[in-house]
């Protein structure tokens, strides 16, 4: 089964195939449906682990796998009828059955005549997350599961953790950009993905003698307990901005997702936290955390347990002076710009709370590569900066234009879009961060999905001084207009998608690299 998941994979990644439709297949084929041997658990078995309704449990069957989608059931399947957004796998447990399930498992009553066992319980995806801990043999014990969320940076500090802490071939990662899982690597399709592929992964981190784990954890992901019942040894806050209100409705509300997993309403209570305390909620988060979790703090010239003082911010490289529990060390990173000082502090408190050596882990950091899309450089020999980033809400805007204002030596020139079909009340504060913070902006296109163009463009109108922006439909015509206003000592920033290879359209995805698309544009044009 492995192998027919990494072939699909590559399939879908080497053709013009949507992310869409990989994304499908992806969670249809790779961990979830994989059987466990030579010795699966009994129905009865599963169920000791979670608090049920009612059932009928006849015939108490092995279980080979669990499965969430009824076209990927096959005899010995125990199906989860999760009621979702767009579509409610309650209205599918017939085909499961028909399809070989051995019990079906949903928050209905199926009834005293139904074919199959069923058991009913409060909330499905709880349950699930539960019964696929059990059915992993629980590996988040053996892992020491480091969990890092926030609006901004969970990206960069997670890989950043990894590098630090072990490398890729030691320590496992689950986020936004890939899956490490020791001896293999896969593209990610989630930055948090389905709780019973979260521990099928952490599975295999353990197989493959991963000493560790980190895991990028999103709102959703708590949300939609993803993540519920995970043994959490560190868990880093690292700031709340604006995003996805369309999802949570309200600030508050996203805040008090964010600080379920802390305190233990995700079924495990972590036992250490790390929170940035320059961040005002996490000043609040701080302030709200149960008395029996060890925090450690970090802040840029402010007191906490690791401190940032004296920055200077450069054109390839960032000093600080940092102070910790055991001393005071001068810093040169390569990272750029303040907030990957920030940054930088969360992944070394986290390398500290894990009992590494500051002084050599700041030795590992110099040697960090980067992460694709994030503050990327484009050199092309061309006479002024590039730079692809990820910054898709207004403070990462705003933080990001801020950060090249003081390493750019001329003007600052920003291309970026807002994508459809999401948070709308964010796409003029968006703007407004582009035109307080360069001094050209190009608006064009970011994955527009269902919703036109005019519409997204409509609503980043309604920013203050929006007409001395330049709204542009096509996003490589928009980057070619950008590098042709670049002069020398220049910098073109291309926000929004990063690493990113494809852009979204109405049920349809094509092959979009922000960076592939600079480098051929810069290569054809004359600068002489």
């Amino acid at each position: 089964m492995i192998g027919l998941a990494e072939f699909q994979i590559s399939t879908l990644l080497s053709s013009a195939s949507s992310r869409q439709s990989y994304s499908r297949r992806f969670e249809q084929t790779a961990f979830s449906d994989q059987k466990r041997s030579p010795m699966n658990p009994n129905v009865s078995h599963l169920l000791a682990c979670v608090d049920t309704i009612r059932s009928k449990l006849l015939e108490d069957s092995e279980v080979t796998c669990l499965i969430t989608d009824s076209r990927r059931v096959v005899p010995g399947a125990l199906f989860f009828a999760i009621g979702g957004l767009r579509t409610d796998g309650n209205l599918f447990v017939e085909e499961a059955v028909d399809r070989g399930a051995v019990a079906i498992i949903t928050e209905e009553d199926l009834g005293h005549h139904f074919p199959i066992d069923y058991i009913q319980v409060a909330d499905v995806r709880q349950t699930l997350a539960l019964i696929s801990r059990e059915f992993y043999h629980a590996p988040d014990v053996k892992l020491g599961v480091m969990g890092i969320t926030g609006t901004n940076g969970k990206t960069t500090v997670s890989m950043l953790t990894q590098h630090l802490i072990g490398g890729q071939d030691q320590v496992g990662l689950l986020g936004t950009i890939r899956y490490d899982l020791g001896k293999r690597t896969l593209p990610s399709f989630r930055t948090t993905p389905e709780s019973v592929d979260v521990y099928a992964l952490l599975a295999q981190m353990v197989e493959n003698n991963c000493t560790g784990a980190v895991i990028e954890v999103s709102s959703h992901g708590i949300d939609q307990k993803r993540t519920y019942g995970l043994d959490v040894d560190v868990a880093a806050f690292l700031n709340l901005t604006q995003d996805h209100i369309d999802y949570h409705k309200s600030m508050e509300a996203y805040f008090e997702v964010k600080k379920r997993l802390f305190t233990g309403s995700m079924g495990r209570q972590p036992r250490k936290a790390i929170i940035n305390i320059d961040c005002p909620y996490g000043k609040r988060l701080f302030s709200e955390l149960p008395k029996s979790v060890e925090v450690t703090t970090f802040a840029i010239e402010t007191e906490a347990t690791f401190r940032a003082e004296k920055v200077g911010l450069f054109a390839d490289h960032t000093e600080f002076q940092l102070t910790w529990p055991e001393g005071q060390i001068q810093v040169n990173s390569p990272l750029l710009g303040r907030y990957n000082v920030s940054n930088l502090l969360a992944a070394l408190a986290i390398a500290y709370t894990k009992g590494q050596c500051i002084k050599a882990t700041l030795s590992c950091a110099a040697s960090f590569p980067g992460v694709p899309g994030r503050m990327e450089r484009i050199n092309e020999e061309q006479p002024f900066n590039v730079i692809v980033d990820y910054a898709h809400t207004d403070d990462a805007l705003t933080h990001a234009c801020a950060m090249l204002r003081e390493i750019t030596a001329g003007r600052l020139i920003v291309v970026f879009g807002c994508g459809g079909d999401r948070d709308r009340t964010k796409r003029a504060p968006m703007l407004r961060a582009a035109i307080e913070g360069a001094d050209k902006v190009f608006v064009t296109s970011d994955n527009p999905r269902a919703e036109p163009i005019d519409q997204i463009f409509a609503d980043m109108r309604k920013a203050k001084n929006s007409k001395s922006a330049h709204f542009v439909n096509d996003r490589k015509h928009a980057i070619s207009l950008a590098l042709d206003s670049a002069e020398v000592g220049d910098c073109v920033l291309i926000a929004g998608k990063g690493h990113e290879a494809f852009q979204e359209f109405d049920g349809t995805v094509i092959p979009f690299d922000d960076r592939q698309i600079a480098r051929d544009l810069i290569c054809l044009k004359d600068f002489s």
